[in-house]
């Protein structure tokens, strides 16, 4: 696997930090588009993991940081799951103009969310694949529980994920109850593919069941068994890349 370092302009107008991972033959069969997980990044191991099993499918994957996260510029604070999906339509508008407009959307947790909201406005797109993706975003407000109080008494709070601290407003939370999901998904018009694991714990395998059950064929759903929210055993990574090759070429 090759991969260059890129950058484009997002969705607010800040630089975002890219990945394009490139199949040595240099010349890919399709390309991918991947959202990371909520305050993650494009560096994340289990993303490397998929773009390398995807390039040695012959394919080519773009990775990047949304904004105010990883690589990227940008006050997190002032993003939402809105502006991710901006984001992702950028991203896709800057693989069309500079390689090839992306044939796949891949997004992990909150960012498969993302992705099956972000296909409707890539054209391109033939298929979307989430991996522990919830079946609405706001499941993410799981996460600021003990600090939901204060964000609406103060319009925002310092909350703890993964060991970092991350300022959330208020205008995050109002805007995780807009998008209305299950239309969405009803009208995806694209081969879906959902990677769960029954003992995820973050969010929970009734969410896969929910996106299936709203989704129209052509549907699939793989089980992650015995995998955790993050996919974080090397193994795990590496099949969802490979089975989301395989599957993928029916449609590309």
């Amino acid at each position: 696997m090759k991969s260059k370092k890129l950058t484009f302009k997002g969705a607010h107008g800040d630089t975002l930090s890219a990945k394009l991972d490139l199949p040595d033959c240099n010349n890919p069969d399709a390309f991918v588009l991947f959202a990371h997980c909520f305050t993650c990044s494009k560096n994340l191991n289990v993303v490397g993991n998929i773009a390398r099993a995807l390039t040695e499918k012959n394919m080519a994957v773009f990775r990047f940081d949304f904004t105010g996260l990883g690589e990227s510029e940008g006050d997190f604070s002032d993003t939402n799951f809105s502006s991710n999906i901006d984001d992702l339509i950028k991203a896709a508008e800057y693989m069309e103009a500079e390689f090839q407009a992306p044939d796949i959307l891949v997004g992990h947790s909150l960012g498969g969310a993302a992705v099956l909201m972000a296909a409707h406005k890539v054209s391109s797109c033939k298929a979307v694949a989430t991996i522990a993706a919830p079946s609405s975003p706001d499941h993410v407000k799981k996460n600021f529980k003990p600090k939901l109080d204060e964000i609406e008494e103060k319009g925002q709070a310092q909350v703890t994920l993964a060991g970092r601290s991350f300022n959330i407003k208020k205008q995050f939370l109002d805007d995780l109850n807009q998008p209305n999901m299950d239309k969405m998904i009803k009208e995806l018009d694209r081969a879906l593919l959902i990677f769960h694991s029954p003992l995820d714990n973050t969010v929970g395998i009734e969410n896969a069941g929910h996106i299936f059950k709203q989704a129209k064929h052509p549907k699939s759903f793989i089980s992650l068994d015995k995998a955790d929210h993050l996919l974080s055993s090397e193994k795990d990574s590496i099949y969802v890349g490979t089975m989301l090759a395989t599957w993928a070429y029916t449609y590309i």
